[in-house]
């Protein structure tokens, strides 16, 4: 029969034993299981059992980090010193290198965007390196991505926080930005002036050639009203002289139409025009009657 402090040593050994034996592993993790210094496994969310004093584990955090890169000072292709620093969205996908391959890739990855930065911006004018951010986060984040494959850790993305000139560069370009839109104002300004000019002028044109339009429809319509007036006017002398010649030519002439062409003839034979006059016997007492109203104005005229 064993003494109890035995009894109570060996449960306390139990319980220490089988503590040590359940590993608990968080959803944001993985495990990388070592027995006896060899790599066994990797130990996945939830509870493992390892045998203690034989098994170590090592705990790789698998949600996605950020490594902040800080300021340095990197000189461009013209020889302008800038500032520059960045972050770093990186996040460990295989525990395994991540354990075995670097001994600290956070501070790997940090050292590796320094020397990289300095090479990128290195190859940039100052004008190209403060516009071409996105070019330099997309190429850096590249050349990290493809460094730390076997490193098991993917970089996400890489952002550029700051590119900062010397004090005098940046004055310098103060100035230049105040001229460039005093100058773009001026031009706008211009531009807008001779807008408005070419719109006036426009304006002018438009209204002559409406007025002109409207004169000249005007005189039209005056053209075609004496036109239309003529063409009336010449077509009833036609009609009258068809009238006359069918009348005449039918051998059924009234009295009324034998004493106007007789008026007619005396008016030619007043200007001039006309010397004799063939008129038919039955309307001789018609023309004997005009023939002495004739004579009295023959009469009155002398």
């Amino acid at each position: 029969m064993l003494p109890p402090i035995v009894y109570i040593i060996i449960f306390v050994f139990a319980l220490i034993f089988f503590g040590n034996a359940i590993k608990k592993i968080r959803p944001t993790e993985k495990g990388v299981l070592e027995r006896l210094g060899r790599f066994q496994r990797i130990l996945n969310a939830g509870i493992n059992i390892i045998i203690p004093f034989f098994d170590r584990v090592i705990v790789a955090d698998i949600r996605e980090k950020v490594v902040d890169v800080p300021p340095q000072d990197v000189i461009t292709k013209d020889n302008v010193v800038v500032t520059v620093d960045a972050v770093i969205y990186h996040q460990v996908t295989d525990p395994f290198k991540a354990v075995y391959n670097i001994q600290n890739y956070n501070f790997a990855i940090t050292k590796l965007a320094q020397t990289n930065l300095r090479n990128l911006i290195g190859m940039l004018a100052l004008d190209e390196t403060l516009t071409s951010r996105e070019r330099i986060n997309s190429e850096l984040r590249k050349i990290l991505d493809e460094a730390t494959d076997v490193w098991g850790v993917r970089v996400n993305r890489v952002e550029i926080q700051r590119i900062e000139p010397p004090a005098d560069v940046t004055e310098a370009m103060h100035r230049q930005m105040k001229a460039e839109r005093l100058k773009r104002a001026m031009i706008l300004d211009a531009e807008g002036q001779r807008q408005s000019a070419i719109e006036k002028a426009e304006g002018e044109k438009k209204a002559a050639i409406l007025s002109s339009e409207g004169q000249a429809e005007a005189i039209k319509k005056v053209a075609d009203a004496h036109k239309y007036e003529k063409v009336a006017l010449a077509t009833g002398e036609a009609e009258a002289l068809i009238a006359v010649f069918k009348a005449i030519h039918e051998g059924n002439p009234t009295n009324d139409l034998i004493a106007i062409k007789y008026l007619e003839t005396l008016q030619k034979m007043a200007d001039g025009q006309a010397t004799k006059m063939i008129v038919p016997y039955e309307s001789s007492g018609i023309l004997g009657s005009l023939a002495q109203v004739k004579t009295l104005f023959e009469k009155g005229d002398k």
